[in-house]
């Protein structure tokens, strides 16, 4: 069936396919793709280069403070995100915005007849595992693993707060680790929003 939201929001935490499944969808819709990675700045992932300043940043805070100040990023970020979603809005553009800082909290109020609302996550190991792989873990020296290990503790953290909030909110939720959830989803939304040629 046609859907006619103007945008499509994917969020969940990092590792989970958010800008993957956003660029496939942006292409195949010919819809603007924002990121919200790129509309602020946080430390983020400490590979694959860890800059000083980040590994000061994992090694001298505790876990708590390290999850306060994503949660606080992600706050300051969110009247931006708005913003943007209003010009998209007024100039009548569809998009896709994708990114953790679209925490469940925060898509639930915005205007359901505009944006369509998606969170994808994944089961603990499988982040787990997949974060490790991709940072090199097994290379790392021991003061890189370290601060590899808080990097993703906070982010299976943030994970499991958000995911009970999007459940809570019932937003559609969507398990990564299986591939075929993932392909019915990308179909499911391109099918949708397809535009009639």
């Amino acid at each position: 069936m046609q859907q006619h939201h103007l945008g499509i929001l994917i969020g969940g935490s990092s590792h989970v396919g958010k800008s993957t499944l956003a660029r496939s969808l942006a292409v195949s819709l010919g819809r603007e793709l924002i990121s919200t990675d790129k509309l602020g700045r946080h430390p983020g992932r400490p590979w694959p280069t860890l800059r000083p300043q980040v590994a000061e940043y994992y090694s001298r805070l505790s876990d708590d403070t390290v999850h306060w100040f994503l949660k606080v990023h992600h706050e300051n970020m969110w009247p931006y995100i708005c913003q943007i979603i209003e010009n998209q809005r007024r100039l009548l553009k569809p998009f896709v915005v994708e990114g953790s800082a679209l925490r469940p909290e925060y898509m639930t109020k915005l205007d359901p007849n505009l944006v369509r609302t998606v969170f994808l996550y994944a089961e603990d190991d499988f982040l787990r595992a997949r974060m490790m792989k991709e940072a090199g873990y097994k290379d790392a020296t021991q003061s890189a693993a370290l601060i590899i290990e808080k990097f993703i503790e906070r982010s299976i953290r943030d994970k499991r707060e958000m995911l009970e909030a999007a459940r809570d909110a019932k937003l559609q939720c969507v398990d990564v680790a299986y591939p075929e959830a993932l392909e019915a989803l990308a179909k499911e939304l391109a099918d949708a929003y397809s535009v009639a040629k």
